[in-house]
Formats: structure tokens, sequence, C-alpha cells
């Protein structure tokens, strides 16, 4: 254990060297025609299919942008100035169109230099309302869908720090809105504050094992500043403009009518605050309102939650996950733990759901059990619903066929799975909106339900329409997509209208929108028309290769080859590997292969297939399967898996001709990273490494990480093995680590590679660090992005363009 002491002397007595200032970069031209390439609009389909609505927005923020003030409060990133999180994705144009229309309608009217979020289609789903954050805050507009305009409702403020800013009442006539409250009180600016005492946390013997979160409230000033942000105000504001005052203020975070529209259910975040979990772990209050505003019940008080069992499946006692019943007028919906919240107790059933009818003066009344973790429900018909339930450490699910007016009524297991199993996956259920404009199964004549499939098999991927008669639980194929060279995604079903919502793309075709007919045999009918913005990529090569592991376990991947490249020349391209581990509980799964070669090849941000551009080979998506099968858990053989992937994934490539193995290299972000890090300190397969926004010291996480739910203390061993902080020594291999300054993620503190690269160069390793300024986990900002892109070209270019005997390739 000399090793670990030595590892963590390092840990806190090395400090970062001063640093050199280096300008915003931008990388070769080739890769920024791909960056500028023009963005796509998102899109929706109005359930009725009448109006499909473009949503545009910018591919990137600015640095400047995300330079703007910015309070980091018990898991949110709040702009205290606009009151809405200082990292929200905002839209800047919308247009509408008719399916059979060709061309979009802009939508007039919209504010100058849009920020668009928060979209909520009206229950007719003819109009949409959403929020425009203007310099001073936050403003509600709605647009007429008919009309394609827009036009300002109320100038705000808006309270949007803990989001579902906007609700409909269900007559379509008007909303409920948080408000800033009119008594808020100044924030306080803690640099300009003398502290009167120190900050002091306690614990009275209770485990509080929790995961490393960040951008908790450290002190009474956060705190008060957080009550501050989450206050709201509750308006209701029609869609003539007029304005009334709904709710007393309060800290609400979640607010949802009842199907029928007669009663709201609010949720409200409640003190003693904590310094040790996010926002939605402290108490919390669930009430019912009368759509007057009138007080009905409290249905739920919990306390803070910050010492729940041991496990991934662990949960706290007491009613949970409240929600309305979809086709009844008000009943909540809840679960209860049978087992104490504890997953290592051992109990036939896991959890019980509930059903408690409006307006709650009577008991709440049993549904069903459920063998593992409730999970939720589609709810049909009176007689009819199919809930769904999950384990984590089996990796199973199961379905359930049940009669919700009669709980004596054993439930029909229809689906009892592995998750991971995705070659059996039967599919999600369509859904269709009812009378209350709420999601419930999309059911026939006969009451036969429809699934809609990934469609994953050993020999492709042919996406399915299943009918289910659940009686009987005979399955009756509608359809199966046998495109040749093309990928469809299956989106949406009704068998109402016998129209069936597909995406069609290709590799150089982007995905565009179609209407088919399954009965009747039509289609399709073309929606979108959106153009390959990529397209100095369209020749590239593409195919998903198979290969062996040296257990003999079938692993993927997609190769990519540059323009021009002839496979018969034996030319020996230098190879990116690009890959992040995941667990398995069963090597079936792993083995799986879920890659289509007729996706379309869109390189973003964080994508390693610029570099086919600049020359090189790309394994992209390398499959890194990490299994542990019955009683042994994964990360007992993480470190000897995680090279025999990598050794698998290079030997393929090599077979087939088209790489040097002497010029490889390895990427990865987050897990990836950790991943990189294992590989270049515990192989001698890569010529260089590219690690971002990873985390190198599981001992900073002593609590799980990932998917290892045993605590250092109990696995001191795995810790320090996966750790490759632990390992620096051994590294020989050129590494570049990127690392946001402003990283959120639990467990990847930016600290994570600032102590890394500390460790490494203090024992003479080639590294080179870069954080990126107000960046997160991801990154956001052009100037980041360009120079991170720069940054990774000018590593490849070093270290593998060369032969690996030029001197070039020394440190």
């Amino acid at each position: 254990m000399k090793a670990l002491f030595t590892a963590f002397f390092l840990l806190l007595s090395a400090t970062l060297p001063a640093q050199s200032q280096l300008e915003y970069q931008k990388p070769p031209q080739e890769i920024m025609d791909l960056v500028d390439a023009p963005m796509t609009p998102s899109v929706w389909t109005t359930d009725s299919g009448e109006f499909m609505i473009l949503f545009s927005r910018n591919r990137y923020k600015s640095i400047a942008t995300l330079s703007r003030e910015e309070m980091r409060l018990a898991g949110l990133r709040i702009d205290p100035k606009t009151n809405i999180g200082s990292r929200t994705t905002y839209y800047n144009s919308l247009a509408v169109k008719a399916p059979a229309d060709r061309e979009a309608t802009p939508v007039s009217g919209l504010p100058e230099k849009p920020q668009l979020s928060n979209f909520r289609l009206s229950p007719d789903q003819r109009k949409l309302a959403l929020t425009h954050t203007s310099a001073t805050g936050v403003e509600l507009w709605l647009v007429d869908l008919e009309a394609a305009s827009a036009r300002r409702l109320s100038a705000g403020p808006l309270n949007a720090n803990l989001g579902d800013v906007i609700n409909w009442f269900a007559d379509g006539n008007a909303l409920l809105v948080k408000m800033l409250p009119s008594d808020r009180q100044a924030l306080v600016n803690r640099s300009e504050v003398v502290p009167s005492g120190p900050t002091i946390s306690t614990n009275d013997g209770k485990k509080a094992q929790n995961r490393t979160y960040q951008d908790l409230i450290k002190n009474p000033d956060d705190a008060f500043n957080f009550e501050q942000l989450a206050r709201s105000e509750l308006h209701r504001i029609g869609i003539d403009g007029s304005q009334e005052l709904w709710g007393e203020t309060a800290m609400y975070r979640n607010l949802d009518f009842s199907p029928d529209g007669e009663y709201l259910m609010a949720v409200t975040v409640e003190k003693p605050f904590s310094y040790l979990v996010p926002y939605y772990r402290f108490p919390s209050t669930t009430e019912v309102y009368t759509k007057g505003g009138n007080k009905v019940k409290t249905l739920l008080e919990v306390p803070l939650i910050e010492d729940l069992p041991k496990g991934f499946m662990a949960e706290r006692t007491g009613m949970r996950d409240l929600s309305w019943r979809a086709d009844r007028p008000a009943s909540i919906i809840y679960a209860e733990a049978l087992d104490g919240g504890d997953p290592a107790n051992e109990v036939p059933f896991r959890d019980e759901v509930f059903q408690w009818d409006a307006p709650f003066d009577s008991e709440a009344r049993p549904l069903l059990k459920t063998i593992n973790r409730y999970s939720g429900i589609y709810w049909g018909t009176k007689n009819l619903a199919i809930a769904m339930d999950y384990w984590w450490n089996t990796r199973n699910t199961k379905t359930y066929v049940f009669d919700p007016s009669n709980a004596s009524k054993e439930p029909v297991v229809l689906d009892d799975r592995n998750y991971q199993d995705r070659y059996s996956d039967p599919g999600n259920f369509a859904t269709e909106r009812n009378e209350f404009g709420r999601n419930v199964l999309a059911l026939d004549r006969k009451g036969n339900a429809f699934r809609l499939g990934d469609g994953f098999t050993p020999d492709g991927q042919f996406p399915f329409v299943d009918r289910i008669d659940l009686k009987t639980q005979k399955k009756t194929r509608l359809y199966e997509s046998r495109l040749e060279g093309k990928m469809e995604s299956l989106m949406e079903y009704s068998p109402k209208e016998d129209r069936l919502l597909v995406q069609i793309e290709s590799p150089t075709e982007y995905p565009n929108y179609y209407f088919k007919s399954l009965i009747r045999r039509k289609g399709p009918q073309q929606l979108t028309f959106f153009e390959n913005p990529f397209k100095s990529m369209q020749d590239v090569y593409k195919e998903v290769i198979t290969y062996e592991r040296e257990d003999g376990l079938a692993l993927s991947g997609t190769l990519y080859l540059p323009v021009g490249y002839d496979r018969d020349s034996g030319e020996k391209l230098p190879m990116i590997l690009w890959a992040y581990p995941r667990e398995y509980k069963d090597k079936q799964s792993a083995a799986q292969v879920t890659d289509n070669p007729n996706e379309f090849i869109y390189p973003y941000w964080g994508s390693p297939v610029y570099w086919v551009t600049r020359g090189y080979a790309i394994l992209d998506g390398a499959a890194f399967p990490i299994i542990g099968e019955g009683e042994e858990q994964p990360n007992d053989t993480f470190r000897t898996q995680l090279v025999a992937n990598a050794k698998a994934a290079i030997d393929a490539v090599d077979a087939l001709g088209y790489i040097d193995r002497e010029r490889v290299a390895v990427g990865g972000h987050s897990y990836g990273a950790f991943m990189v890090a294992n590989l270049l300190s515990h192989s001698d397969l890569f010529a260089a490494g590219i690690a971002r926004s990873g985390a190198y010291n599981r001992t900073l996480t002593p609590f799980g990480f990932q998917s290892e739910e045993r605590n250092y203390w109990e696995a001191p061993e795995v810790y320090y093995t996966m750790s490759p902080f632990m390992h620096a020594e051994k590294m020989k291999t050129p590494l570049l680590l990127v690392h946001g300054e402003a990283d959120n993620n639990s467990g990847t503190y930016p600290m994570q590679s600032e102590r890394y690269f500390n460790a490494l160069k203090g024992l003479g390793a080639t590294v080179r660090l870069v954080m990126l300024p107000k960046e997160s986990h991801g990154y956001r900002a052009k100037e980041s992005i360009l120079h991170l892109l720069w940054e990774q070209d000018q590593w490849l270019e070093r270290f593998l363009k060369p032969t690996p005997q030029e001197e070039t390739r020394k440190p």
C-alpha cells in the first residue's frame, strides 16, 4: 500500500504550476467547414397531424454568454438577473407548416433577438405558449399556429429558476404562470459580507452515503439566496392578456393540473436546506388545490432526504412518484416501497401502487404489486392498464397487464426480460390523446394494443410495428422496415388514423419525416425536406465491423475511412479509437450489435468523425463491455476487460489492412476519459490519448461511481486498482487532458484533471492540460469548441502522423 500513500501525498501537496496563456484557436479548414454548417430545425408534430412546428437555434453559445453572472446553488445554475437557468438552450426562430406543404411559414411577431424556451402546446394543440428571455427577465408569449403569428401576453417578470413555469388551464383560455414575488429581497454577495461565524455541518450517527454532487449550498448566505431565487407567486394569465394572482408566494417546484382541469397538484420545496444534496432532495410538500386556487388537501410531506439505504434501487419510505391517472378525471396514482426502500431486504414484492380519488376524503385503494421497483403505467380503459417495473442489479424488467378496477384479479406478466437485451426488446406501446388531452394506450376497436420496436437483430436493424391481443398475448406484425441502404426510425403510430410517423435517413441523406399508412399500404408522404449540411463527408466510407475479444465475446464498432482512400491499396492510416465503457450482467446482451451502418454521418462537437477529413481512420462507438455475471461485479475485472476490448478493436481493423497499429490514438469523454487514462496506464497499445472531463481518482468519489454500488471502504482494492491517479507512474504515452472549469457533473470535479496532471507532470509523463473557462461537463461556447478541436488536431498530428521512428514522436 506504499504506492497508495504516495499517491495521496501527491494529491494533497501538488499545486498547479504557472500556465501558459493562449488565445482561442481554430482548427484546420476541413474541420471548420463542418463546424460552421447550418443547423436544421427540430420538429414537433401535433397529435392531429394538422401542424408541424419547426424550432431553429444556433448550434453554439458564445463565451460571452457563458461569462454572464451565474449563481450555483442546490444543484442549479441560475442567471440571477433574468431568473432562468444560466445554461438554458434557446431557440431563435419558429416556423409552422401543414404536412402537405413543402415550405414552412415563419412565425411573425416574435421579439427582436428571440431567446425562446419552455414551450407548451394548448389543450387543443392550436396554440403554443412559450417564454422569451430578454435582457431584464423572462416574458410570456403566445403563438397562434394557424395564423403563424406571435404576441406577448405578459412582460412578467416570470420566475423560471425551478422550471415548470407555464401550465395551461383545461379550457385553453388561460395559463398558470410562476412570477417573481413582490417581496423578494436583495441577494447577498458573500464576497462583500464579513462572516459572522463558521459554517457547520453535523451528523447524529445516521449513514448518509451520497454521490459527490456539485453546485450545492455551502453556507447560510447561499441558503438565503436560494430561497429568494426559488420563491414564486402563481398568476392566472388569460390569452386575452388579463392577469390575476392565483397562489401566494412559495417555493413551487412542480405544478400539474388533473386531466379534467378541476384540480392542481403542487409540489413546494421546504426547509431545512442541505449542504449535502440538491434541491430535489430537500423537504417538500405536495398539496392539491381547486382550479380556483382553494386548498383541498395536503397529500404528502417529505422530510429532508440525506440518508437513503445503500444501492441504486434504494427509495424513501411512504408515498412517492405521485401523478394523475391519465384516463380518469382526477385520481392520484402513487407507489409505496414494501421493502422499506432497502434493496438488501428480500421480499416477494418491492412496491405497491395505489389510487386516490379526488376530493381525497376516503382511503386510497391498492391497484397492484410489482416484483421489481415500479416505474410507470400506460393507462387504457376502466379495466385495462399496463404497468412496468425494473431492477438494476439484475437488469430485469417486467411488464404487467392488469385490471385497475379489480385489485384481486391477478396481473398477467406480458414481458419478463433483461432490459439490456436489445434483440428481445418488444418495443414501446403506441399512445394517443384522450378526451382529457392525456396520452393513453392506443387501442383498436377490438382492444388490441400496438408496439413500436427498434428491431435490432443478429442480422441487422428492422424496426417494426406489432399488434398485440392483450387477452391472448398473440402478436401480429403489421410492419417491418426493410429499406435498402437507409435507416428508418418509427416515431408514432395512430391506429385510428392508420398513420405512422417515421424518420428516414442514410449516411449521406439527412433525417427527414414521413407519414405512412400500414393498413391501406399508402405512403410514404414526405413531410420535411432537410438537405445534408455536411456535403464534404458524403463520400466518406462507413461500415459497422464485428470482431471477437480474446475470450470469444463478439464486439462491434463503426469504421470510417477518408474520402478517396483505396481499401485495396495497402496504405496504412493512423487511427482514432473512440469509446465509452458500459457494464453488463450477461455476455449475450454485451455482444449484441446496435450500430446501424445506414445512420446519417453527423459530426458534432464531441465527435472524432471530423478527423476522417484529415486522413485518419476512425473507429467510433467501439464496444467496450465490462461484464460481471452472477455474483461477480463488472468492476472486479475492469482493467483486464478494458485492455482486451481495446486490443480486439485494433486487431480487427489492422487485420483489414487499413491501419498502422503503431499509430493509434484512443479518446473518450467523461467515463470514456477514465477509460483512456486506464488504457494508457496498463497497456502499450496506443501512441496517444485524449481524455475529456474525466475522473481519475476514485477515492474522491467514495460512495460509488458510474455503475459501482460498493463504497470505498467495502471495496478499497477496486477503487485503488481502477484509479489511474494511483498508477500515474506507469504512464508512458502522451495524454491530452481537457476539462471544463465549471464542470457540474457528479464526480468529475475539475480538480480531478488538475491533480492528475500534477501527478503525471511530477513523474515525467508527456501530458497537456487544457482547462476551458466557463464550460460545464459538456462544452457549449463556439470559441471553446473550436479551440478543443484545434487542441485535439494538434495532438493527433504531433503523435500520430509521423512514423514511430521519427524524432518528432519523442517527448
